[in-house]
């Protein structure tokens, strides 16, 4: 702030404004994280939503060394349906949650084997009748598996978003709207890997490091960590 200004509230940032701050702030971690991507290893839209199930409450590495096993066992739908439950739980184990993850992915593969014909539809609105599967693993599915646009609001996105002040929504449907509503359809699926990679290297949620960070200047909440 100027001296001038000093003691005098901020000024609210206009709307025009925030989308200019966001659409700039979307440019700088395009250039930080060129190759930002799933860091989930896939080889098709099944292996993508059952990797993009087993992730939650996990860390990507985790669940790539568990992946192979489970696809060398249960390579299609049809496999992973008729799967004994204990045998797939041993596999999966060490993704945490196993009991709940199982239950889920051989739901999904009976829906995917009984409902359709053992692909994996390219709907949103069909995704997420998927048993364990909501819009977040929808999203990642669609965007990186079939190439359809989409927002993946998880919890570094959201908090993200917050803390850069493009909303204060805690919904992530509702932030997933506000955000669609920011940038073109073109940016969603790149936007969504840039700023969970910012998430997950810099703007961590206990302690972001604030004085690494590249987008410093167009942050709101710079000096919320260290500097």
């Amino acid at each position: 702030a100027k001296a001038s200004s000093a003691g005098k509230a901020p000024k609210a940032e206009s709307h025009l404004a925030m989308v200019r701050r966001a659409r700039r702030i979307n440019r700088e971690l395009a250039e930080v994280y060129p190759y930002a991507h799933p860091e989930l290893d896939f080889r098709n839209p099944f292996e993508l939503l059952v990797a993009t199930v087993l992730s939650a409450q996990t860390t990507d590495l985790r669940v790539n060394q568990t992946t192979p096993a489970l696809f060398a066992a249960y390579p299609t739908p049809e496999d992973m349906a008729a799967a004994v439950p204990e045998e797939m739980e041993e596999i999966i184990r060490p993704t945490g949650f196993f009991r709940a993850k199982t239950k889920s992915l051989l739901g999904l593969s009976a829906a995917l084997r009984d409902e359709f014909g053992g692909e994996v539809p390219g709907r949103l609105e069909d995704l997420v009748k998927l048993p364990g599967v909501g819009r977040k693993t929808a999203n990642v599915v669609l965007g990186n598996a079939f190439g359809v646009p989409g927002i993946t609001v998880d919890t570094h996105f959201g908090r993200l978003v917050r803390r850069w002040k493009w909303t204060d929504e805690e919904d992530p449907v509702k932030v997933e709207a506000v955000v669609a509503g920011i940038f073109p359809k073109s940016e969603w699926t790149m936007l969504s890997h840039r700023v969970v990679f910012h998430g997950r290297r810099i703007c961590h949620a206990r302690k972001p490091a604030c004085g690494a960070c590249p987008i410093a200047p167009l942050c709101p909440s710079y000096g919320e960590g260290e500097t």
